[in-house]
Order: C-alpha cells, then sequence, then structure tokens
C-alpha cells in the first residue's frame, strides 16, 4: 500500500463527515436483559386513528422511533404522551404494561420501528387480559381528559 498522498494518486481523500454525523436521540439503562436474549427490530405501522395494539408487556426491553405520524403512548405509571416523527421512545419490558401505542392522527398513518431484547423461546409480546388491568389499575397514572 502507498503512502502516497490520496490527492495526488486520484483517489477521493477521506471524510471527516462521520465526526459530526450522530446525533444522540435517547439514552437509557434497561433494568435487565433476558439471559440469552435475541435482538429483534420490527416496523410497525398502523392506518389512521387505529387504536395500536391492545395492552401488553415485552419479555425485554424495547426502543423505538417513529417514522411517520404521532403516536399516542403510554406505559403502566407514566403519562400518556405523543411521540412524535423524528422522537424516540423506550419501555423497559417485563412485567410493565404497555397500554398504549395507537396512531395519534385521523388523517395520516403512523409508522415506527422498534427495537426489542427477546427472551428466548417466548413470544416478543404477550397481550394483558381485563382481570389483570382491574387486579392494577390503581399502578396506572392518571389519563388525560
Amino acid at each position: 500500500m502507498s503512502d502516497s498522498d490520496p490527492t495526488t494518486t486520484g483517489r477521493k481523500p477521506r471524510s471527516t463527515a462521520w465526526q459530526t454525523a450522530i446525533t444522540t436521540l435517547q439514552e437509557a439503562e434497561p433494568p435487565f436483559i433476558p439471559a440469552g436474549a435475541h435482538v429483534m427490530t420490527i416496523v410497525v405501522e398502523f392506518p389512521p386513528g387505529d387504536p395500536g395494539t391492545p395492552p401488553h408487556r415485552h419479555t425485554g426491553p424495547a426502543f423505538g422511533y417513529v417514522l411517520e405520524g404521532a403516536m399516542l403512548f403510554e406505559l403502566e405509571g407514566e403519562s400518556e404522551r405523543v411521540v412524535r416523527a423524528g422522537e424516540a421512545f423506550w419501555e423497559p419490558g417485563g412485567d410493565v404494561i404497555h397500554y398504549q401505542d395507537g396512531n395519534n392522527r385521523d388523517d395520516v398513518p403512523l409508522r415506527f420501528t422498534v427495537t426489542m431484547m427477546c427472551e428466548p423461546g417466548k413470544p416478543m409480546l404477550t397481550l394483558v387480559d381485563d382481570e389483570e388491568l382491574a387486579q392494577r389499575r390503581d399502578r396506572r397514572a392518571p389519563r388525560r381528559s
């Protein structure tokens, strides 16, 4: 390999754009990662006004990013909030109930990615039944009117 100047040998000089190309969207310290976890990244798409997935939980932490639209997001113990295109979200997984991930707009679709650490041999998502929701209602933050 020659150590001659790339500008004189016809090669382009290396870009320095990588030095400023990263923007941190979120940082989180998950409470646990399931032993032997595997990582899965999915894209979720809901039509305008769709309420999304019923209350559920994941076996491990999940990190997401809204690509299009706006998501109504609510985790157990946290107030519901809107996560818009270009914003990130995360949930700890495990026993925490994920109440809402629906489309907060009735005029455009919602599209987001989720990367989750899944426990081997278990589904990545488990719905929570009405009986458990009733037993844990004191853990849900007050809803906005």
